[in-house]
């Protein structure tokens, strides 16, 4: 089972909600989000196989991903609304196309169902790079990724997983590295559709999810929207924070 948060309280009048984080993130990404979200529903976060703290697993695969979201979703109770970023997008994607019976609504951010060409695996390289024995505190961590280049939001986003009392990230990045072919990949069978409501809500600035994606889109989820936070780039939840949360409290509350 994934290691998962909870905000607020069951609410017959609202559906739970079900956050899910991208590579290299955890639940603890969206603490803020979630608090505020939980003013008028349940409100769940989980950290993803091989991040944070739930069980480190040999493989990183979407079909694997959905699987998982789908026993917390049992054990909690669903069906329930989805909103997932990035690698959590695509896992949201493949849980609603597998089993759309436990997905009432669905908010893809900033990631579409196809393969994509870039590789995250230079930060892999830079959190490796980073000498656990310096580090006291995760202003230690982002100095050392700050002198390989790592963008400064990133810089914060990274030690975020950093378990600096036992010097240790929480994240398999072996395994990470490993399955990174999986992981900026799309599996092949998930043919769908799901036909419920589905929000892809994208980044002004960013390049993820494009014109040319929209048929592939609508193929597998036909009643798809789509939306943009202007100024916004891949990571629009950190970056804008709180037209995040508008979006999503219009579109569920539809």
């Amino acid at each position: 089972m994934l290691s998962f948060s909870e905000f607020g309280s069951p609410n017959s009048q609202t559906p739970p909600l079900l956050i899910v984080h991208g590579l290299y993130g955890s639940g603890r990404n969206w603490g803020v989000i979630a608090k505020r979200m939980a003013d008028t529903r349940h409100v769940i976060t989980v950290d993803m196989r091989n991040h944070g703290h739930s069980p480190r697993q040999p493989t990183n695969s979407y079909p694997d991903m959905a699987g998982d979201l789908a026993g917390v979703i049992r054990n909690i109770g669903g069906p329930m609304d989805l909103c997932g970023h990035s690698m959590g997008g695509k896992a949201a994607m493949a849980l609603a196309l597998a089993q759309p019976d436990l997905i009432r609504r669905l908010i893809v951010a900033d990631i579409a169902p196809v393969a994509y060409g870039h590789t995250q695996a230079m930060f892999i390289d830079a959190m490796r790079n980073v000498d656990l024995t310096r580090v006291s505190r995760r202003s230690d961590a982002s100095e050392q990724l700050a002198a390989a280049g790592v963008d400064p939001a990133l810089q914060s986003f990274f030690t975020q997983s950093l378990d600096v009392p036992n010097k240790r990230w929480l994240l398999n990045l072996d395994v990470l590295e490993a399955e990174m072919p999986n992981i900026i990949g799309w599996p092949d069978g998930l043919t769908g559709p799901f036909d419920g409501p589905t929000l892809f809500l994208s980044g002004g600035a960013s390049d993820y999810v494009t014109a040319d994606h929209r048929p592939r889109i609508k193929s597998l989820f036909p009643a798809a929207r789509f939306a943009k936070i202007p100024g916004a780039g891949h990571w629009l939840h950190a970056e804008k924070p709180r037209d995040f949360e508008a979006a999503l409290r219009v579109f569920l509350d539809a």
